[in-house]
């Protein structure tokens, strides 16, 4: 059985890592599937209206996850950079390749979602309070860490600059996260904390809790087969990829 720091270190290589992440890939991709489908239909067609919001509330079971997941994809960013300056780990550098796109996509569908929940609700589409402007300053970061990766054309010094940027803006993200405490702003509260139990009922909480898991199994499936696909682009060279390659083709 593998210790810690022996998986650890496997981890961290990118023949080990190909050799064992396709069946986490199947497992991930279809959790996420069956979640979101199963939640995605009981949260928009079955879950009863908000006696408030009404039925414009749906929009929360794909604003909450895709909100979770903008921040929880920098969090990683900013690890990787960690990783990758301290121990030049050469996945870590592709984690920051390959998850700034993902990162860039769902916070800006975070905030569309949040727009188009904020005008019946709220009675505008944007205001400047503190957690959509630090959102939108999230968004920013991702486009940041995008243009300076293609700014720079030495991939080792690309590397080091997008890891330290994204260490740099993981300030952002307890911004993001007590900003409606901070700050006197329109944005609700958490919808879930570990301390609390949901002020909504069950029938309307459960499914957002199954839209939120499978949101994060799929963002497990696209980070395993990006960094497959970034194994395969640098190290394609190398005998031991010819041979998995032919393997899985086989």
């Amino acid at each position: 059985m593998l210790t810690f720091k022996q998986f650890w270190h496997r981890l961290g290589s990118p023949k080990w890592f190909y050799r064992m992440s396709r069946p986490w890939f199947v497992a991930f991709a279809v959790a996420a599937g069956v979640l979101l489908g199963v939640g995605l239909a009981w949260g928009l067609a079955f879950a009863p209206p908000d006696y408030q919001q009404g039925d414009s509330f749906r929009i929360i079971y794909v604003h909450v996850p895709a909100a979770f997941l903008a921040q929880s994809v920098y969090i990683v960013l900013g690890a990787a950079g960690v990783l990758l300056l301290v121990w030049r780990m050469k996945m870590a550098d592709m984690v920051l390749e390959t998850m700034v796109p993902f990162g860039l996509w769902i916070t800006a569908l975070a905030l569309f979602t949040g727009a188009v929940w904020g005008r019946p609700t709220w009675g505008t589409w944007w205001e400047f309070d503190g957690r959509t402007t630090s959102t939108l300053v999230l968004l920013f970061l991702y486009f940041g860490l995008y243009a300076l990766r293609q700014a720079i054309p030495r991939a080792e010094t690309a590397g080091r600059a997008c890891a330290v940027l994204a260490i740099v803006g993981t300030i952002n993200i307890p911004i993001i996260k007590y900003s409606v405490e901070w700050w006197t702003t329109l944005h609700q509260g958490a919808t879930f904390t570990l301390t609390e139990p949901p002020a909504m009922p069950p029938v309307m909480w459960a499914p957002l809790l199954v839209n939120v898991v499978g949101a994060y199994c799929l963002f497990a499936a696209n980070l395993i087969a990006q960094l497959r696909n970034a194994v395969l682009r640098r190290e394609g060279g190398a005998q031991w990829v010819r041979d998995a390659v032919a393997a899985e083709a086989a």
